[in-house]
């Protein structure tokens, strides 16, 4: 009996591993043939060619980590296909390129999610920035830009200008330093560090003198180094997997830098609250700032924004309210710096507009009024555009003009290759304002200039971005004449945001005015 006993569990065993086994065996099989299915689904979406296809890297191993090349390469990747591109990050994950403005649409109009998940460059935003306005989707989303939309009214920004003003006169103060010297004045640094106080000053009524203590601040510096790590992660489909990403020296940087920022903007909160417990009533002559908005904010139901929610919208306007104008103001002013018959307009138009008055300061009224400034700030975001591109995650199949896109595709709009596409814009590496004089932009697709993005999920500070860029552009030209320092080379550096390798160094010749004497 003990032995047919034994028999039987010795054989129900063996078909225990007989079912698993065939089990794993079907699995297996079914997964090979849906990824074979899928595979062949989006080669037949135009891309690179077969022979560029790794069995492990996909076409990772074509892209090197130099930021022109790979500039160079997708510049190539959309001559051969003006509106839309194929390519695979390993050989699990494709990604969709779109770089024209017929393609472009069709994502932006269709309210597509941000992309999240395996590959997507917002899934590695989440443990810096949560589930704020830029990375967050669905409802959490739509009812976080409901609440926060009245900080961008006319009416919050319209005080700014003050701010602006006194922050660009403590950089006007730095340059005048290196002028005295005869040095050349690092811009981006400089620049970062302004947009910094701003931000700090206008969205959060925080004033720690960054800008006087000196040309860098650990904030920027951790911000430039979370925003590389991310796209450095994104490009290594190796490091998608969090164990794998923070067993790294890059990953456990990235976790110090996180902690590091949160601790800032906690500090901010923090320090603003305990001020409103002591207020009995709400000083004379103060405005109401971005932070004000988040802690006062209700829904229809009464309901008010968690101190998680309130930390995750900090931190994103932090990042974006900062570091994104300081990549438009600093490259504009290249721009500028290399083209001094436009340089020159620029500056007859802010004289023009300040003549008249004994203070030279910017002013609201004077913002409209920047048309030909605008013009070259506009040209300035499509030549170096701050947000090189933006990612979609697509929640239904999607028909372009060349093809259809899968349901659940990774789908990244390349700005910077929507804004020098030649089969959109002539001559699209050269700077020219004139393309946004108002008659002549009229005649180009809404899609063809996005810098802010488009559609339901645009930059909801633009205009604080522009009114900003504005001022500190104008306080500048004001003063100074700007030429390229000769002695340094200008390169540029793909990140979250568009940077450059080793800084952007100007020369500053001060301006006379009209008696003679230095402005």
């Amino acid at each position: 009996m003990a032995v047919f006993e034994e028999n039987v569990t010795s054989f129900g065993l063996q078909l225990a591993y007989v079912i698993v086994g065939v089990f794993f065996l079907v699995k297996t099989i079914t997964g090979l043939g849906n990824y074979r299915k899928m595979k062949k689904r989006y080669d037949e979406i135009p891309g690179f060619e077969k022979q560029d296809y790794h069995w492990l890297f996909g076409n990772i191993h074509k892209f090197t980590p130099e930021t022109d090349q790979r500039l160079e390469l997708h510049r190539k990747l959309m001559m051969k296909n003006p509106r839309v591109c194929r390519m695979w990050l390993g050989p699990f994950v494709p990604q969709i390129f779109v770089h024209h403005p017929d393609s472009v649409k069709c994502i932006l109009k269709s309210s597509e999610p941000k992309a999240r998940g395996l590959g997507g460059s917002y899934e590695y935003l989440l443990p810096w920035l949560g589930e704020g306005l830029l990375v967050s989707n669905g409802e959490r989303w739509a009812r976080s830009r409901r609440l926060i939309t009245p900080a961008f009214h006319f009416d919050i920004l319209r005080p700014y200008v003050k701010i602006y003003n006194e922050a660009s006169d403590l950089l006007l103060n730095k340059m005048a330093a290196h002028v005295e010297k005869g040095e050349g004045f690092e811009l981006f640094s400089n620049i970062s560090m302004c947009t910094l106080d701003i931000i700090l000053r206008c969205a959060f009524s925080y004033d720690n003198d960054c800008q006087i203590k000196g040309e860098t601040h650990p904030y920027v510096a951790a911000v430039n180094e979370l925003s590389e790590a991310i796209v450095n992660r994104t490009r290594l489909p190796l490091l998608h997997p969090n164990f794998i990403f923070y067993l790294t020296s890059e990953g456990r940087r990235f976790r110090r830098n996180c902690d590091f920022v949160h601790t800032v903007t906690e500090e901010i909160i923090s320090k603003r609250k305990t001020t409103l417990m002591e207020l009995t009533s709400q000083p004379k002559n103060r405005y109401l700032d971005f932070l004000d908005i988040l802690l006062s904010a209700k829904d229809e139901t009464g309901k008010g924004l968690s101190d998680a929610e309130i930390r995750d919208e900090a931190d994103t306007f932090l990042f974006e309210g900062h570091d994104t104008t300081a990549s438009g103001i600093t490259w504009t002013l290249f721009a500028l710096a290399t083209h001094p018959q436009y340089q020159a307009k620029v500056q007859q138009e802010i004289d023009d507009i300040t003549r008249d008055r004994e203070c030279k300061n910017i002013q609201w009224e004077d913002l409209s009024k920047l048309q030909y400034l605008a013009q070259c700030i506009k040209e300035g975001m499509r030549l170096y555009s701050p947000v090189p591109f933006i990612q979609r995650r697509l929640s239904k199949d999607v028909d372009l003009p060349d093809c259809k896109i899968p349901n659940g595709s990774l789908v990244t709009i390349h700005l910077y290759n929507l804004h020098h596409n030649p089969h959109v814009w002539t001559e699209p590496d050269v700077y020219d304002p004139e393309r946004f004089n108002p008659d002549v932009i009229r005649e180009q697709d809404t899609y063809s200039y996005i810098p802010f993005s488009a559609g339901s999920r645009n930059c909801i500070g633009q205009h604080f971005a522009m009114n900003e860029e504005k001022t500190v552009i104008s306080r500048i030209l004001q003063r100074y004449t700007l030429s390229v320092d000769p002695q340094h080379t200008v390169q540029k550096k793909l990140s979250a945001v568009l940077r450059s390798e080793q800084g952007i160094y100007i020369i500053l010749k001060p301006r006379e005015k009209n008696n003679g004497q230095k402005r």
